[in-house]
């Protein structure tokens, strides 16, 4: 097991089969760097084209189609004080009606402390005053290379991952993605110093970030959408649109976990789903939507669950 610090020199706006940046083994772990959404790095210079320049991508060795990729997020930390966000509500997540009393769409400025675990509002001078919010840093955007060698765009998210904007893609959770092509090809990239439910303005506070993960391949192990945990909970992630086919592919990935890795009948399943279940929303801004289906672990602590 090896410890990698790579440092990027080009970043890609698709999730594709591009030429790998680092090859690395089951179990290494790389520190390395992002861009903000619009590409700019940690020193405030724009580097990257937009939308969501990522770093990578990483070839794995031996993950091979029909494998999963294990990613563990080690450490996601702001490497700047300053991060942006837009300033108006989305147009697609309001009533038709309601759009034209929205304003233009400007930028608002935070100032983000790390260590004090917090971000400012700046600008523009409004009833908020100096807002501060905490701040919950995570991955807006990461994935694999998806199948028959396309080049997703890193403004939307499907069977791979992608743009998910799932606010807890954070530090501590294990994130398992379907395998398509050889050596998995990871991307990440997109980081929010914070940001609600849902990415309503169609940003969170976008910043750039010093991250370290650590892979593993979970070898002839087949799931179909991305997965995840954390201390509380397991999660799949569906991607999609209209909001009710990503919620379906959720919930059917849930289900398929619960029966093939808990060993639960469907029966079981369904009992637990229809009084346990709980949802959140993940992006509901870009193309695709994303529903995140979790499962509260300390209902399932008597089921054997195979260890990976």
């Amino acid at each position: 097991m090896t410890t990698h610090h790579f440092s990027a020199t080009h970043y890609h706006i698709t999730l594709g089969s591009h030429e790998p940046v680092l090859q690395i083994a089951d179990g290494d772990t790389v520190l390395t760097t992002t861009v903000d959404a619009n590409g700019m790095d940690a020193r405030g210079e724009t580097i990257a084209a937009s939308p969501n320049p990522m770093t990578g991508p990483f070839f794995v060795e031996g993950a091979e189609p029909g494998d999963t990729l294990i990613v563990q997020l080690d450490r996601i930390t702001p490497n700047r004080t300053y991060g942006w966000t837009r300033a108006s509500v989305a147009a697609n997540v309001v009533d038709p009606d309601f759009v034209p009393q929205l304003p233009a769409r400007e930028k608002a400025e935070w100032r983000v402390d790390a260590e004090l675990e917090n971000a400012t509002l700046i600008s523009p001078k409004t009833k908020l005053r100096e807002f501060v919010v905490p701040i919950k840093p995570m991955l807006g955007c990461f994935g694999v290379a998806p199948y028959d060698g396309q080049a997703i765009s890193t403004a939307t998210s499907a069977e791979h991952g992608g743009n998910m904007d799932y606010n807890d893609f954070v530090e501590g959770v294990t994130v398992y993605f379907p395998v398509f092509v050889s050596g998995a090809l990871f991307f990440l990239g997109d980081g929010h110093a914070a940001q609600g439910d849902g990415e309503m303005v169609g940003t969170g506070i976008e910043i750039s970030m010093d991250v370290q993960f650590t892979v593993r391949v979970l070898k002839n192990k087949k799931i179909n959408l991305p997965r995840g945990e954390n201390d509380e909970y397991i999660f799949t992630v569906g991607n999609a649109r209209p909001l009710d086919q990503a919620t379906q592919h959720a919930t059917t990935e849930m289900l398929r976990w619960l029966q093939d890795e808990y060993g639960l009948d469907a029966v079981s399943a369904s009992i637990l789903f229809g009084q346990c279940v709980e949802y959140n929303l993940g992006n509901m801004f870009d193309p695709a939507y994303t529903m995140v289906c979790k499962i509260p672990k300390r209902y399932l602590k008597e089921f054997a669950r195979p260890s990976s």
